[in-house]
């Protein structure tokens, strides 16, 4: 396979998860899949080795291509079945992300796999928007190991009402379910297309190329970092109970050939929800080291074959059942992406930014009793960080997320919840040569008794600046204008008001009138 043809393959691979999508997001029912497009696609081969994916996700994709091998050696695939599941410690990453896999058969062999996970609002938590502040994962939903939901191609009504059974909205939640095999079934027709015009094993031969062309790229690009040992500690703000400072302590080891990214030192598991799966902390390990490859670089194995990981059994970032892990996915890791950012940053400050945001600043909501019965979640963007190519954006997703905002018409039409303030947070970006991004301020008043929860990082400790910059403000949360935790859950009342305000990023280079 030439040059060109390679770059067609990879093309065509990357288009049928990009036609996954595309169905998802216009075939689900949720503002949280629709809207906020909180779900990614993804091609991987019959071993569960990833071969494309969609720009969507990071924290998705990068946990769905660490864990898939565990997940094929535990299933007994079947043509036209499909498997679902969501338990992080068998694959997952939190209960709201739902997996669905689809085998597909060439031939009467399995050839690859067609797979989606997408964010469920409600997966049957006693707390709205199902991310509670938890301290076992029993309190964080339904936990679903993997299982067929689709059998012979028809739906499984009896394992679906099981999963569904205890969620606020059971119709919307149904609809997601179908949208995510309806993309599956998108994706198997693609892709059985791609191999009938390629035939088996020429596409297998494909497979190999690809992964071999990104290795060769990732391992040019790592070895722009000078060898040696590199480390950073990063403090997580607390668990939710009660626990403070928590930390991440990172140590890279970085040789010609590999890279070792060593987590000794970082916190044993906590009472709170912060822990994360190991699936994650490789997500946010693999990101970062992805953002220094070249961005023709496919995004498949290959190109993460270079990078080792050593994180210690019954930690933080590689916790044990039951640990509860709601806010895992969410907040370590983009704290992990700091930590590393971090370590890297002393070798390369020239390439490596200032810290971004460091939350997606989790907003859970839905009602308390009465006859509607609603749930709403989301994630609110901030001020990322700088570098010495440009300053921080205003107002954004960064690193380990990429979803959009719920548009205030939305959420107005359909929950009982007014939008009175969606802003900027001007000033709350770090200052320096290239200033750090500011963060948002998002304010809701409530038009019924309603339930909330606040899963949010970076309200005690900044977000650090890069080569002299000064740090970004901490964010704030609020109710009715008095400081709430970063970590909360509270019952407000009609007229209520909460807001969230977020950090901004971290301002890089020192202004030359603040030189010594």
């Amino acid at each position: 396979m030439d040059a060109v043809e390679l770059s067609i393959f990879a093309s065509r691979l990357e288009a049928v998860c990009d036609e996954m999508g595309a169905v998802l997001r216009n075939a689900a029912f949720s503002p949280n899949i629709r809207d906020r497009l909180d779900f990614s696609c993804a091609v991987f081969d019959a071993k569960g080795e990833l071969c494309a994916q969609a720009a969507h996700i990071p924290v998705h994709l990068g946990s769905m291509a660490y864990a898939m091998a565990q997940i094929v050696a535990k299933v007994e695939w079947q043509e036209v079945d499909m498997v679902v599941l969501n338990d992080p410690f068998m694959g997952g990453t939190h209960l709201p992300d739902v997996t669905l896999i689809a085998p597909l058969f060439d031939t009467g062999q399995l050839t690859a796999f067609l797979v989606n996970r997408a964010h469920h609002a409600d997966i049957g938590a006693s707390s709205p928007g199902s991310m509670p502040v938890s301290h076992s994962l029993d309190q964080e939903g339904r936990v679903i190991p993997p299982g067929k939901l689709v059998r012979g191609g028809a739906i499984d009504g009896d394992f679906l009402a099981s999963i569904i059974r205890d969620n606020r909205n059971p119709g919307e939640s149904e609809g997601d379910f179908a949208a995510q095999i309806s993309a599956n079934r998108s994706g198997l027709k693609r892709l059985s297309q791609l191999i009938g015009e390629w035939g088996r094993d020429p596409f297998l031969d494909g497979l190999e190329a690809l992964n071999a062309y990104a290795e060769r790229l990732a391992r040019e690009a790592l070895r722009q970092i000078p060898p040696g040992e590199y480390g950073f500690k990063e403090l997580m703000d607390d668990d939710g109970q009660g626990n403070s400072d928590i930390p991440i302590q990172v140590k890279l080891v970085v040789e010609p050939d590999r890279i070792l990214v060593d987590f000794s030192g970082t916190a044993d598991q906590v009472p709170g929800n912060i822990n994360a799966p190991l699936s994650v902390a490789a997500a946010a390990v693999f990101y970062v080291f992805r953002c220094l490859m070249p961005p023709q670089t496919p995004a498949c194995a290959g190109s993460f074959r270079s990078i080792e990981l050593y994180v210690p059994p019954g930690c933080l970032l590689n916790a044990r059942r039951p640990a509860a892990v709601a806010a895992g996915n969410v907040e370590t890791s983009t704290r992990v992406v700091d930590a590393v950012l971090g370590a890297l940053a002393r070798v390369l400050p020239d390439e490596i930014p200032a810290a971004s945001h460091g939350s997606m600043n989790n907003l859970a909501m839905g009602s308390v009793g009465g006859e509607l019965r609603w749930d709403y979640y989301e994630t609110v963007g901030g001020g990322m960080g700088a570098g010495k190519r440009g300053g921080g954006l205003h107002g954004v997703q960064t690193h380990m997320t990429n979803t959009l905002n719920t548009p205030i018409e939305v959420i107005e039409a359909r929950f009982p919840v007014r939008v009175v303030a969606y802003r900027l947070r001007r000033g709350s970006g770090g200052g320096g040569i290239r200033p750090g991004g500011d963060g948002l301020v998002r304010r809701f008043q409530f038009l019924a008794p309603t339930q909330v929860t606040l899963l949010t990082e970076r309200r005690q400790h900044r977000p650090w600046g890069c080569a002299g910059g000064e740090p970004g403000k901490a964010g704030i949360n609020s109710h009715n204008g008095n400081i709430l935790p970063a970590k909360v859950t509270l019952q407000v009342e009609m007229g209520d008001e909460i807001a969230v305000e977020t950090p901004g990023g971290g301002g890089w280079g020192k202004p030359s009138n603040q030189q010594a």
